[in-house]
């Protein structure tokens, strides 16, 4: 569980350790990772078409990708030692949005058949390539469809994780 000093002492890291023309910064934290998606201006044209608009905001990504390169693995080192979790790096310029190397990390489950079938079903579709895209795929689903009910429920749980800390040691 994530709590919100957690939360608080990584989002102050960052916003104190990233260059000022880095912010803001839109950082997540979970067990294994903590990802920085950057914010960097937009890109101006003159009445670009949305195909050109598109490609010089990639172009724009992959250069600052590229030019930061070096500072960006130093801040993730620093923080990676400090916090125990690998630091993964992201940008958004205009509503072009993009990760860079981020974890992967595997999830073993139990699924009844049932719920194999389902799995099963959208990998015979073509919808996955395998039950483990399958399964990311549901998930980035109610992830996309029920994101108020997560953040309530996020928000929820950090509230108990901060009344249990504040409570007798074991």
């Amino acid at each position: 569980m994530i709590t919100a000093e957690m939360r608080e002492r990584v989002t102050g890291w960052f916003a104190g350790r990233l260059p000022a023309d880095w912010q803001p910064a839109d950082v997540t934290i979970d067990r294994e990772e903590i990802t920085v998606v950057l914010t960097i201006d937009d890109v101006a044209l003159e009445s670009p078409s949305e195909t050109a608009l598109a490609e010089a905001r990639a172009g724009r990504a992959s250069a600052f990708r590229e030019d930061t390169r070096e500072r960006r693995m130093e801040i993730a080192r620093e923080a990676q030692h400090r916090f125990e979790r690998t630091v993964s790096w992201g940008l958004a310029v205009g509503d072009h949005r993009e990760l860079w190397t981020h974890v992967a990390a595997p999830v073993m489950t139990r699924l009844r058949q049932p719920q194999r079938l389902v799995l099963e079903t959208l990998v015979d579709a073509g919808v996955a390539r395998s039950r483990a895209d399958a399964l990311a795929w549901c998930v980035r689903l109610v992830a996309q469809h029920e994101d108020d009910w997560l953040t309530e429920l996020r928000d929820a749980m950090t509230a108990v994780a901060d009344v249990r800390a504040k409570g007798p040691a074991a």
